[in-house]
């Protein structure tokens, strides 16, 4: 089936061919790649919210719990603000109230919290048993399904470091009464120095920044499959204007030669010559392939006359030769001698008288 093609429709299929596998492959890198991008740069968002969270959680540990627990002791009532994580969690919540953070979540996680809102549901509860059954773990990422739409989670474990956590954690007894009057004792207990209790955990809304490394991808396999348009084009012209138009004229004479018509359109031929010397002039292959058809041609057209000549000649001689055949043929003959014969008794008889 190719082999009934044509030159420049076998050359544009194969380009186009290889411009099929190479914007697969390329595309297939890119999008790869887009997605890395994509994924690296949410992470960098949910980091930098992180870092702001535990910003706020160590300036209330260091700065406002010591200020506010004199007053606390004086107080009826508990001030949730002492804690740390209180405090991040309201200072988020504040920040969501702008649009550009609305759906972003911010959590501490925790299996036994104080507050039932930080109350980690089974997937973090997950994430706080893996945290708990490798140590050396102190990232985990991903993406999960919340609300209907897709989230992208960064979480660190959540290690209780700092002994003052536990005169609020330890037991109901040693608690501010405060305390366990507005949470109660049964949440919240329990908890020992360097233990996992939870996971700090973020989501970042990722359908966007997809959206957007989707439509960057669109835009360039778009630029990729227009540049590539335009390069089978060009090359294709090119091709054309180059290879096969230079070729055409060397193609018509042979096939007048093979078909012994050079000298039927004696204009034609005077044409195409002329095409041939142009080609022959060139300093490329196709010039010198030109200037060794040019001399064909020219030895052709030679041997050609010369066997002309050599044949007219040769009916010249097979002429005269049928000639003296039928003179001869005609002497011979009975008739012919006897009409000699005849003849010889005239001339003798006339020349008696």
């Amino acid at each position: 089936m190719l082999g009934n093609l044509k030159l420049a429709t076998k050359f544009t299929l194969f380009l186009s061919l290889v411009f099929i596998g190479t914007i697969l492959i390329s595309g297939l890198a890119l999008s790869k790649a887009l997605e890395q991008r994509a994924e690296d740069e949410v992470n960098y968002r949910g980091q930098v919210l992180m870092q702001m969270m535990n910003s706020v959680t160590n300036y209330t540990n260091t700065h406002v719990s010591p200020l506010l627990s004199s007053i606390e002791e004086k107080q009826p009532q508990f001030i949730p603000e002492t804690v740390p994580s209180f405090s991040a969690r309201e200072v988020f919540e504040n920040l969501r109230q702008h649009k550009e953070y609305e759906n972003f979540l911010y959590k501490d996680a925790t299996i036994n919290p104080t507050n039932l809102r930080d109350k980690a549901d089974e997937f973090e509860t997950n994430l706080v048993e893996s945290f708990r059954q490798d140590s050396s773990l102190d990232n985990l990422s991903g993406f999960r399904t919340l609300f209907g739409e897709k989230l992208f989670y960064s979480t660190r474990p959540l290690v209780i470091k700092q002994q003052s956590c536990l005169r609020c954690h330890s037991t109901p007894e040693a608690a501010p009464k405060s305390q366990v009057a507005m949470y109660g004792a049964e949440n919240g207990f329990n908890w020992k120095l360097n233990e996992i209790i939870g996971t700090q955990i973020i989501y970042v809304p990722a359908s966007k920044v997809f959206e957007n490394a989707h439509k960057t991808f669109s835009l360039v396999i778009g630029i990729f499959i227009l540049i590539f348009t335009l390069v089978i084009l060009l090359i294709n012209y090119l091709l054309k204007k180059n290879v096969i138009q230079p070729i055409r004229p060397m193609a018509l004479l042979a096939e007048k030669i093979s078909m012994d018509t050079m000298d039927s359109q004696s204009g034609d031929k005077e044409l195409e010559l002329q095409k041939l010397a142009v080609i022959a002039k060139r300093t490329d292959e196709l010039g010198k392939l030109g200037k060794v058809f040019y001399r064909m041609v020219h030895e052709i057209q030679t041997r050609e006359q010369a066997w002309k000549k050599q044949m007219q000649q040769l009916r010249v001689q097979i002429d005269q030769a049928k000639k003296n055949e039928e003179v001869e043929e005609i002497a011979g003959s009975d008739y012919f001698q006897k009409l000699r014969a005849e003849a010889k008794d005239i001339r003798n008889k006339w020349s008696d008288e």
